[in-house]
């Protein structure tokens, strides 16, 4: 029987990242994944996937709707949905052959099948052929992600009624997409189809598109989303859906009550994601899951079993990708003895629809709930010289700052690169900067990142420069 210092269940971000610094650091470890690619639900079926029709959905969208603007003409200008998803397919593949690279590379050994525990230290993996072998971990860490959530009332029949994984590989473009959930992944694959032609309308139980980030944030997405022709009817419970031919019936119920029926030719469940833990074999372990399905941890995400520790989407805290990197990396370096740290309150969420939505720390309605004194800088896009020569304009940055100390305590934008602008806001905040200390850097103009330096100007004494 083949024996490690560490074993590692689930090849995702937290799982490779952790099996990545785990050899780092020197020890003897193995990964175990139970789909035939690495890369777990990110690469294969989640981040990755849809920020490749994402992105070739906007370029579809500029050159029909923008180019003209910018003196190009594309004339007979038609979506090719096959090449676009062979795209999608081909991304995927050599991000997955990355990681696999990367494991031979570090030296880690790879399993392939079902990892399931037969005591804390034993692990037992079944291939696709049923067959079976152990190996032995003096630890294991669990990284297992998540799978999308199900209604218990409605049907995936992964055809008409899909979930993620399959709106990530239709063979058509819709003509009617109906979205149940309008967080992040219901409005990332709506902006991808509704910019290749289909009509889209998504349908929240909240009473605002994308709950999990500032109202403000909110508010303006589905301002320009509904711009650009997509449908949304918050504050409303969805009753069930129906598949007859080609035709789905989804029904629902508003705030006072009054029925709602709509029909489209697929149905997209998007209503969040749940831990993936079956088959693991956790009993065997001596580990009992929380109300939520997920795997109790401590703060340095270890479980009741002292030599067992799990990371990502099936513990506490926010189900991201960067989230599970980091408490990979924190295991691996708890095992060996070091005192790493993580920040949770400065994790950043990404919405990347376009423009792209970003947030971190406190949102202002989160600030009032706690009573905390604190002011707000807000800067438009629209007045930057950056954004009226790209024609971006939509969207803003918003900074909370402390009221007394001027501490920022929350930054929230939406407007063109801020998935990548939000890391200056993430800097600022590991280290405890003011709203002035950013008001006082140079930043490059003309840029977008001249926005957070504005939004900190009025956060500071309300004394924008280019406003």
């Amino acid at each position: 029987m083949s024996q490690y210092q560490v074993v590692i269940i689930g090849s995702g971000p937290g799982g490779y990242i952790a099996a990545i610094r785990c050899s780092q650091l020197g020890f003897k470890t193995a990964i175990i994944e139970k789909y035939s690619t690495l890369g777990g639900t990110c690469l294969n079926v989640g981040c990755i996937p849809s920020k490749a029709l994402l992105d070739s959905s906007e370029h579809y969208f500029n050159a029909a709707h923008n180019f003209t603007a910018h003196g190009i003409s594309t004339t007979g200008l038609k979506v090719d949905f096959n090449a676009m998803v062979n795209r999608k397919t081909d991304v995927v593949k050599q991000n997955a052959d990355g990681v696999a690279f990367l494991m031979k590379k570090n030296k880690v050994d790879v399993y392939s099948g079902l990892g399931s525990f037969v005591t804390k230290n034993k692990i037992a993996i079944t291939n696709e052929k049923g067959e079976k072998h152990e190996i032995e971990g003096e630890k294991i860490i669990i990284a297992t992600g998540s799978k999308p959530t199900q209604l218990p009332f409605i049907k995936i029949d992964k055809k008409r009624i899909i979930t993620s994984t399959e709106a990530l590989s239709l063979t058509e473009i819709p003509k009617h997409l109906i979205i149940i959930g309008g967080g992040v992944i219901g409005v990332e694959l709506g902006s991808v189809y509704n910019r290749l032609g289909a009509q889209v309308t998504v349908v929240e139980f909240a009473d605002r598109i994308v709950p999990s980030m500032d109202e403000d944030i909110s508010k303006e997405m589905q301002r320009v989303l509904k711009k650009e022709g997509m449908q949304f009817l918050v504050s409303h419970k969805v009753s069930g859906a129906t598949v007859k031919g080609k035709e789905v019936t989804v029904t629902a119920t508003d705030k006072n009550g009054a029925e709602v029926s709509l029909k489209g030719d697929y149905c997209l469940v998007a209503v969040g994601r749940a831990p993936y833990t079956e088959g693991l074999g956790l009993e065997n372990a001596g580990i009992t899951l929380d109300e939520r399905k997920r795997i109790p941890v401590n703060e340095y995400c270890q479980t009741a079993v002292p030599n067992i520790y799990a990371v990502g989407d099936v513990v506490r805290g926010a189900m991201l990708a960067h989230k599970a990197e980091e408490e990979g990396v924190y295991v691996a370096e708890i095992i060996a003895g070091q005192k790493p740290n993580i920040h949770y309150n400065l994790i950043p969420g990404v919405a990347y629809t376009w423009p792209e939505a970003a947030g971190v720390g406190a949102t202002e309605t989160e600030l009032k709930a706690a009573g905390k004194a604190y002011k707000t800088g807000k800067y438009p896009f629209r007045a930057l010289g950056r954004s009226r020569a790209s024609g971006d304009l939509d969207g803003f940055i918003k900074v909370l700052a402390d009221k007394e100390t001027d501490e920022i305590l929350g930054v929230h934008m939406i407007g063109p690169r801020t998935a990548d602008l939000i890391i200056e806001a993430v800097v600022a905040m590991e280290y405890r900067a003011s709203a002035e200390d950013i008001a006082r850097m140079s930043h490059p103009h003309p840029t977008y990142t001249e926005a957070f330096k504005e939004a900190c100007l009025i956060a500071t004494d309300n004394r924008p420069l280019n406003m």
